[in-house]
């Protein structure tokens, strides 16, 4: 009975975060097309990446004119970080054989944290299945929606859009920032390196180049 009381309760935290971290889908999906992407591209990138931050990282550096080479790194950086989860989540789920590819593409911040809040293996094994499931479904519906809506405009920025990537990353952001003050002195100085290196750097290397501030955390 507590069993199946904890498996209902991860079912219904996996949705309620699904769903509701899923529609911000239409940010990236309208923020994707101001950036010069095309629908289907915006749509591919959400099935592959499947990656907030990164996405918006991506989008954010190839509108300010950074090369492809330089955004992507830049991506991939950001979602380094799911590689950690990975080594912690996998003593959870136990997924074998080729299954475990499709759980790891599932393995970002949502889905860790459900995860790790569940009492029992079942019970993190179902919250872990349901919040992907949702949250895969409703972002990748959601960019459809934002990608193909913003198509029809023809000039997004001239409303304001293209402010829409930064405003939502910052929006996924802010609520690790306002919980660690270690955290709101790297944003601070990766900011700060950002800013200086930009006069003299082409678009897109300054984030890279801010990633420095990382390695103060490392050391300490």
């Amino acid at each position: 009975m507590e069993e199946t009381t904890s498996r209902s309760a991860a079912v219904r935290d996996g949705l309620g975060v699904g769903l509701a971290v899923g529609l911000s889908g239409i940010a990236f999906g309208a923020a994707a097309v101001t950036a010069g992407l095309s629908v289907p591209q915006a749509c591919v990138l959400s099935l592959l990446a499947f990656t907030g931050a990164s996405q918006f990282a991506l989008t954010g550096a190839v509108a300010a004119g950074g090369d492809l080479v330089a955004a992507t790194l830049g991506a991939l950086l950001l979602g380094g970080r799911n590689t950690l989860y990975g080594l912690r989540m996998a003593e959870l789920l136990r997924v074998r054989g080729p299954r475990r590819l499709l759980a790891a593409h599932g393995v970002i911040d949502e889905t860790t944290a459900v995860t790790m809040a569940q009492p029992t293996p079942e019970s993190a094994r179902t919250g872990f299945v349901t919040t992907f499931a949702s949250l895969y479904t409703a972002w990748n519906l959601s960019t459809l929606a934002g990608a193909y809506g913003t198509s029809f405009l023809g000039d997004p920025a001239v409303l304001g859009l293209d402010v829409v990537g930064p405003v939502a990353f910052l929006a996924i952001l802010w609520p690790r920032l306002a919980a660690s003050a270690e955290l709101r002195w790297l944003a601070a100085g990766a900011a700060a390196i950002a800013l200086c290196a930009t006069p003299f750097l082409p678009a897109g290397v300054p984030v890279l180049l801010s990633a420095v501030a990382v390695l103060v955390v490392l050391f300490r």
